[in-house]
């Protein structure tokens, strides 16, 4: 195994910014191999120790990356959650899917501890998508480095002064300031030594992404409770009661009834209905799936329908023949589901950002066509959900109750 000749340009050119700036952020598309060509780098640099942050399901894939290519140095593959057990020492930092270090005005547990422990490193950033959502993520994304290009700026509260348009929004309890406007014209000109990027349609792909709409008819009974607390806002079950006392109670339970569960007032999952599980497992009979659920009661109606065919790690869905579950918010990242003929959607997340990264992991160089199929509950909110994200915008709560008006 060996680079794409597009990787060896971006491993020499990746090393004169380590050398020159400590501070490297691949921001490669999707399959065009951000993984190799950071391991490369640190190879390149004679690194005898790496640290690289990833997350949990996409451990093994980067632990084969490192095993088939016979890298000299040492490595350490450890996930977000698990930062506190590491010990050891490093010479360099890679950190995978970044922009998950990107929350503002204040950093996350994890990105305050790389900070913390890990900020004189060299460091590595990788992702396809660094501020999907606002240019206000930079900040917290290089912060964590001593190396950042805003260290004149110890907090994002001071770097906002001079990047942000901060503005004032008012949600009936209290006038909050918004920070996310961020001026990225400004924010360009001190990130731009930092970056390389790298898009698919650069490195040679040609395939395209087929999305399928699939309608399934649910059971009456999920129809009639979905009906119940729409009207009466609660109803009381044999198990349990469901109560949807506020738009974003009913906007979630009736989300969570698409799917055939429901999550009860108590906390525990009520199994209300298999038939979307049954409908695929039906319509995709013989061929290898990936499938995208959103809800743990989802995850448990899939394995009660498909069985032993069903799987939920890659090393058994590649080395095997039967399908693979994943959550959609873990799975949309760092993984690839290149052995699956089709991904389908058991459901779809409120997130534009889940959407767009998580339809993408089947593609490879060679693959010319991504058959992708969501299936939808007939007289459900998934529709109105895939409506906004394919057009880049969340599904809000605002919306749930512009569309509710419209189809009372």
């Amino acid at each position: 195994m060996e680079l794409r000749d597009y990787q060896k340009d971006i491993v020499k050119r990746g090393v004169d910014v380590i050398v020159d700036h400590k501070l490297l952020y691949l921001q490669m598309e999707v399959r065009t191999g951000k993984t190799l060509t950071a391991l490369s780098i640190c190879e390149e640099l004679g690194a005898r120790s790496v640290l690289f942050i990833t997350k949990k399901k996409a451990i093994s894939s980067i632990q084969d990356d490192y095993n088939n290519f016979g890298f000299s140095f040492d490595i350490t593959i450890i996930n977000n959650e698990s930062l506190h057990k590491v010990v050891g020492e490093f010479d360099i930092l890679v950190s995978d899917e970044h922009h998950r270090n990107g929350s503002f005005p204040k950093p996350n547990k994890s990105t305050k501890l790389i900070k913390q422990r890990w900020a004189n490193l060299p460091m590595i950033f990788l992702s396809g998508t660094p501020n999907a959502e606002s240019y206000s993520q930079v900040y917290h994304q290089y912060w964590v480095s001593k190396h950042s290009p805003f260290k004149q700026w110890p907090s994002f509260y001071k770097w906002a002064i001079d990047f942000v348009n901060i503005t004032t929004r008012n949600f009936g309890y209290a006038d909050v300031k918004d920070y996310s406007n961020a001026d990225y014209s400004k924010i360009k000109t001190y990130i731009d030594k930092h970056i390389i990027t790298y898009t698919q349609k650069q490195a040679g792909f040609e395939s395209n992404v087929n999305e399928h709409i699939l309608h399934c008819d649910m059971s009456e009974s999920t129809y009639n409770i979905m009906h119940t607390i729409k009207r009466d806002k609660i109803m009381q079950g044999r198990t349990g009661v469901i109560i949807a006392d506020t738009a974003v109670k009913l906007q979630n339970k009736i989300h969570q009834l698409c799917g055939g569960s429901v999550i009860l007032e108590d906390g525990t999952t009520a199994i209300i209905d298999h038939s979307k599980a049954e409908y695929i497992r039906d319509k995709f009979k013989g061929k290898k799936i990936g499938i995208f659920y959103k809800f743990k009661g989802e995850l448990k109606i899939l394995k009660h329908i498909f069985g032993d065919s069903l799987c939920s790690t890659l090393e058994e869905f590649n080395g095997t023949d039967k399908n693979i579950a994943l959550q959609i918010i873990s799975g949309r990242e760092g993984i690839s589901l290149r052995e699956a003929d089709a991904l389908v959607y058991y459901n779809i997340d409120f997130s534009s950002i889940s959407y767009f990264q998580s339809k993408d992991r089947m593609t490879t160089m060679n693959r010319q066509v991504n058959n992708v199929y969501w299936v939808f509950a007939k007289r459900g909110i998934e529709a109105k959900i895939y409506k906004s994200v394919i057009n880049k915008k969340d599904y809000t709560v605002n919306m749930f109750k512009r569309d509710f008006e419209l189809s009372k």
